[in-house]
């Protein structure tokens, strides 16, 4: 069976989004569909290995760090988020060669934004009783974000990048200089902790001006009960630095479009993507701030955002430079659907499971001991969501927005 065609160097053009964009988000979406449904995993592979350090610390890099760190888990939302801005700047440079207008594209944009939050509530409140209106899915983080993005599309590297740079400063100063709570606070009422001391304790877990805002914001929306505080230490208001992450991409989509030899486009994104990194973990060292996911710190939107950078990098010089693109199919036929990927997820999974083990019952996943049996039915789940995608990719049937 022929498999269809990634197109190779001598097709790329500048005005076409190269293959590496689509095989990075495929990546990305591989990990979320094989691992991240229907089950938590690791806790029973931890358990099942005690004193295997090896083993210990792999199944840790698919665990969310506690605050505070970075591991392979905590790159997936700036991942997604990086490669949607690297898209944009080709998207929106495809529809002005085919004569939309400014207004046009921004109607588009508000539109797909508007979409965007509302798939993430409507995921989020799957299972659930009745709407639950909280704003920190990924998808629809990228909707807050997405008109803003929109606006700094062909506006010049230096307004993005001097924009990007000033959100993270200002994000920065909000939290640095917005009072500490009292020292008779309730964090446990909140689902806080004091993890720090000091000037540090700026970024304690639901005690600071993005958990205020929520619990104003949140509370304007009907629900059952009133919102007190996000679980994990999630906020509204991380889309705003989280921007940041996603402008990266777009100046990394607009560098690759442009007129630059491949090899010099290249040494940028490896260059930059190195000095974001290092900037990003040096605020940490000296403690300007610590580098938090949950709560999209400057100095953690710097240092995935550098990582991004140099993934993307990677990847064009393998895929794109190098030609070596056979290896990545399984990617770009998820990379290709990812919002009907990311949607399967959440409504399919459980159902899925309970089919496997309705006709096939439990032994198939029992072959390896208890400790993989969680592992081995998420890989046969995600298996299945990846078969709908390729039937999808074959039949040329791509859910766009």
């Amino acid at each position: 069976m022929q498999q269809p065609a990634v197109p190779t160097p001598k097709d790329i053009a500048p005005s076409q989004r190269l293959a590496s964009i689509d095989v990075y988000r495929g990546l990305v979406m591989l990990l979320l569909v094989f691992l991240d449904a229907p089950n938590g995993w690791t806790g029973a592979v931890k358990e099942g290995y005690p004193d295997a350090p090896v083993v210990q610390a792999l199944a840790r890099q698919f665990e969310h760090v506690d605050w505070a760190g970075l591991v392979l888990w905590d790159m997936i939302q700036p991942s997604f988020m990086f490669v949607v801005g690297a898209s944009a700047a080709y998207s929106y440079a495809s529809r002005q060669r085919r004569g939309h207008s400014f207004r046009r594209m921004l109607g588009h944009a508000i539109y797909r934004s508007l979409l965007l939050i509302l798939i993430g509530v409507f995921l989020r409140s799957e299972g659930d009783d009745a709407t639950d209106w909280t704003l920190e899915d990924v998808v629809t983080q990228i909707g807050l974000g997405y008109v803003f993005l929109f606006l700094l599309w062909n506006r010049g590297w230096k307004v993005q990048l001097g924009v990007a740079l000033g959100i993270l400063v200002g994000y920065w100063l909000l939290f640095a200089l917005w009072p500490l709570p009292a020292a008779d606070f309730n964090l446990a009422a909140v689902s806080g902790h004091a993890y720090y001391d000091g000037f540090w304790a700026h970024w304690n877990k639901n005690a600071h001006p993005a958990h205020y805002f929520d619990t104003w914001f949140l509370n304007l929306f009907p629900r059952p009960e009133p919102w007190v505080a996000n679980g994990g230490g999630y906020n509204t208001l991380n889309f705003i630095p989280s921007l940041a992450t996603m402008i990266f991409g777009l100046l990394a989509g607009e560098l690759l479009r442009s007129e630059r030899p491949g090899q010099r486009k290249l040494a940028i994104l490896l260059v930059t993507g190195m000095a974001a990194l290092l900037f990003g973990l040096a605020c940490h060292a000296v403690g300007v701030c610590p580098v938090v996911k949950k709560i999209w710190t400057p100095s953690f939107a710097l240092v995935a955002g550098g990582l991004s950078l140099l993934t993307l990098g990677l990847l064009y010089a393998i895929v794109d430079l190098g030609g070596w693109r056979r290896w990545a199919f399984p990617a770009v036929v998820v990379g290709m659907n990812s919002i009907a990927a990311y949607a399967l997820i959440h409504l399919i999974a459980h159902w899925t499971l309970e089919n496997y083990l309705r006709h096939f019952g439990p032994g198939m996943f029992t072959v390896f001991g208890p400790a993989w049996e969680p592992l081995l039915q998420n890989l046969a789940v995600g298996a299945f969501i990846w078969l709908i995608c390729f039937w999808m990719y074959r039949r040329q049937v791509f859910l766009r927005l």
